[in-house]
């Protein structure tokens, strides 16, 4: 019975379950919650909102806390029936699903709160770590969910541009500071001081605080400007490469298994009902899932008449041998 209440459990809190009304349900009502709490934290920033509703705020905390607490545990408890996660050994696979980056989300989402019953924090600070509880947004949304997997995946590519990036900065701060130190040492007295100068200059933002005056400054701050244009467009290309990649691995993905479902030549109810789970599980859109069905259907009447012809071709030429 436990092992039952258990697997029903994360079913409930499983994401894109949308034919489950108490699965959608408590997706809602989660997402609405971490809306609510951002929004009242942002609130709580205004010192004359914080005073009137100081007591409405504290209590708005306390229920937060304990849903996501109760969520936080019931997802750990209900861990081992993921088809993800080793139900052999319960306690080892809960510590590693605790350790899964979502859960991590989940955990830093309340963990502010129980500090302060432990530690002596600054409750500024307190205010600012409870903003991490959009990030549990990243569980609701597909776009969020695709940046963290294009993130991953372009790890490597974003380390190599980060590190050009930083030579470039050491560089062109270096370079900066022994043209400009004599003429203006307030700005330009260390090459710490001058990578201020270097940060704005890189990436084309050019607050104009700190300028070089001198033509040979002003020389190099121009070839340095226009370095950054580039060298900062690298990891922009890199993430618009790996989205474009992710969305195309996910609508080849729907298209397979669209081609597996149509094998017998037709849908049934249940693979028209995962043919639409999956498609809001990869965030394909309607649109689009339409214009790959159709697709497939064509060339399945394609391939139907092709082998049709191949099979009349056949029998004509046994006739004709006969």
């Amino acid at each position: 019975m436990t092992a039952q209440y258990r697997k029903r459990a994360a079913e409930i809190l499983d994401i894109g379950r949308s034919r489950d009304p108490i699965s959608r349900t408590i997706d809602i009502v989660l997402v609405v919650l971490i809306f609510l709490n951002v929004i009242a934290i942002v609130l709580e920033s205004v010192p004359a909102l914080l005073s009137s509703f100081e007591r409405q705020f504290y209590w708005f905390e306390m229920f937060s806390v304990s849903i996501f607490t109760v969520e936080y545990g019931v997802r750990v408890w209900s861990a081992i029936e993921l088809e993800q996660v080793d139900g052999s050994r319960p306690v080892l696979s809960r510590l590693k699903y605790m350790l899964t980056p979502m859960l991590l989300i989940d955990l830093f989402a309340i963990l502010p709160f129980y500090l302060t019953f432990f530690v002596g924090v600054d409750l500024r600070f307190l205010r600012v770590m409870r903003l991490l509880r959009i990030f549990k947004l990243t569980r609701y949304s597909q776009a969020m969910s695709t940046m963290l997997e294009v993130l991953k995946e372009e790890a490597s590519a974003l380390s190599a541009a980060a590190f050009i990036l930083f030579i470039l900065l050491v560089l062109s701060s270096s370079g900066i500071y022994f043209i400009e130190h004599d003429v203006q040492p307030e700005h330009f007295g260390s090459i710490p001081s001058a990578m201020w100068w270097a940060i704005v200059t890189l990436t084309t933002v050019g607050y104009g605080d700190v300028t070089p005056i001198t033509n040979v400054g002003k020389l190099f701050g121009a070839l340095i400007a226009l370095i950054g244009v580039g060298m900062v467009a690298l990891p922009t290309g890199i993430l618009a490469s790996g989205f474009a990649n992710a969305f195309r691995r996910r609508r080849v993905s729907f298209e397979q298994e669209i081609d597996l479902a149509l094998e017998d030549g037709d849908l049934s109810a249940e693979e028209s009902r995962h043919l639409e789970e999956l498609q809001q599980e990869l965030g394909v859109s309607k649109e689009d899932a339409e214009h790959i069905y159709r697709v497939a259907i064509r060339r399945l009447r394609q391939k139907r008449q092709i082998c049709s012809e191949c099979k009349r071709n056949k029998i004509d030429d046994y006739n004709s041998t006969n």
